[in-house]
């Protein structure tokens, strides 16, 4: 039988990061109308006044949000450890709970460790996971985000598998037609992060300019579906600029 009010279906909140595979699982949702988005969620570095790990600045999570017409929660992470970031996310779910939301989307593909870890946290607070994008093809998923309409560009990249030019590209058919055969199509492991600033899901275009590139050290090793391991020295961040 066809879902017809929003009463019928369970409320949740959608994790948000501001890339690309956020915004196509997004609009993938708010089309199948399988759940009523109450919030998106999104973690803040405290300090930066950055969205964690893209290195977006918050007012464009704002004008995105804006433009999607649903409110954000925002989890501002200062000390930047798991038990932190843990409590305060823990926090922000029973809040939501509170308000009779049940379910927490991702817009995960086919990291298994991290959906374990997902759920295992939700399980805690009594809420259900959704991975609407689980095992999907990446290379698939990818050109139907440019088929689509969508329009996004790198903002950080990892050094293990690019180059300094990377950072600050559209993902357009040639990024894709250029990405070395070890990476990821979607990025899914780390290679890249993204900022989507049109499409279908937003009412408007997000206003930006490309700002400086910014290079912060890390020395860890990545494990990768292609390669045994990737050597990471740090991540290229594009500065994105609002206009």
């Amino acid at each position: 039988m066809e879902i017809k009010n929003k009463t019928d279906i369970p409320s949740a909140i959608f994790c948000w990061s501001g890339g690309k595979d956020s915004s196509y699982c997004l609009y993938k949702v708010l089309q199948e109308k399988q759940y009523d988005v109450k919030y998106l969620l999104t973690t803040i570095n405290g300090q930066a006044g950055r969205i964690s790990m893209h290195g977006v600045r918050e007012e464009l999570l704002d004008r995105q949000t804006d433009a999607i017409s649903i409110p954000v929660i925002k989890v501002r992470v200062n000390a930047g450890t798991n038990e932190e970031y843990e409590q305060l996310m823990t926090e922000a779910l029973n809040k939501a709970k509170s308000e009779g939301i049940t379910h927490v989307i991702f817009g995960d593909i086919f990291l298994e460790d991290l959906r374990d870890y997902r759920e295992k946290n939700l399980a805690k607070v009594d809420m259900q996971a959704v991975f609407p994008l689980w095992k999907t093809d990446t290379g698939q998923l990818i050109n139907d985000f440019i088929k689509g309409g969508f329009e996004t560009i790198t903002c950080c990249i990892n050094d293990g598998y690019f180059t300094s030019s990377w950072v600050g590209r559209k993902i357009d058919a040639v990024f894709v037609q250029d990405l070395p055969q070890y990476v990821d199509p979607c990025g899914e492991n780390g290679e890249y992060h993204t900022f989507c600033y049109a499409g279908p899901l937003f009412n408007k275009r997000i206003p930006f300019e490309v700002g400086e590139k910014i290079y912060k050290p890390l020395q860890i090793s990545l494990d990768d579906t292609y390669q045994s391991s990737v050597q990471t020295k740090g991540f290229w961040y594009c500065d994105l600029i609002p206009q």
